[in-house]
């Protein structure tokens, strides 16, 4: 723990609907715990400033919560208000259903975003970019909300090539780490998967 960052922010995006899944994601169980655990513990791993982007009602025992401001608009309406309610400048956004991000990718995350102006710090790699494990800037809010007013809600589109810093698959796997530590359980079939 004394390696945690304290200029940074987390913000776990657990909102979704799951509708895929059958119940929410952020409580369903991989190798005895919760989805939300260990994204809790994750993020805990970097910064104690760590909160929950999510229903109130639902998630509050857990940490503290940020609400949408645009419900329904997806991650891009989960990063917006998590940027909103941050007094951090940089901004570490992780899904619920990524549980197999390892704690030593956020530290190199971080340290890339510090090494930059740019307003994303995210990778692009297994085919794509990986926004919902990425570093943010306070100032992609109005970005965000930009995009979220006008009806746009894929939030790659907002990637700008002069306010993005990319980090490609082959720099991750240079630094130790594969691409497929952003897979994300998104069916039945994924946690079927992830549990054999």
């Amino acid at each position: 723990m004394n390696n945690l960052e304290p200029d940074v922010a987390a913000f776990i995006l657990a909102g979704g609907k799951s509708t895929r899944m059958g119940a929410d994601k952020a409580f369903l169980a991989l190798d005895g715990r919760t989805l939300l655990a260990r994204a809790l513990d994750l993020a805990r791993s970097v910064t104690h400033d760590v909160r929950i982007v999510g229903e109130a009602s639902k998630f509050r025992v857990f940490a503290p919560v940020v609400e949408d401001l645009f419900p329904a608009c997806g991650p891009l309406g989960g990063i917006h208000p998590a940027l909103r309610a941050s007094g951090a400048e940089l901004n570490l956004i992780l899904a619920v259903d990524m549980p197999f991000v390892p704690p030593a990718l956020l530290p190199f995350l971080i340290a890339r975003a510090r090494s930059s102006a740019a307003m994303v710090t995210v990778a692009r790699a297994g085919g794509g970019w990986q926004p919902l494990c990425a570093v943010y800037r306070r100032e992609f809010a109005d970005v965000a909300e930009s995009a979220l007013r006008e009806g746009r809600y894929k939030i790659d589109a907002l990637f700008d090539a002069g306010r993005t810093q990319v980090i490609e698959e082959e720099e991750l796997e240079a630094a130790g780490f594969s691409a497929s530590v952003f897979r994300n359980l998104n069916t039945k079939e994924d946690l079927e998967a992830a549990l054999r």
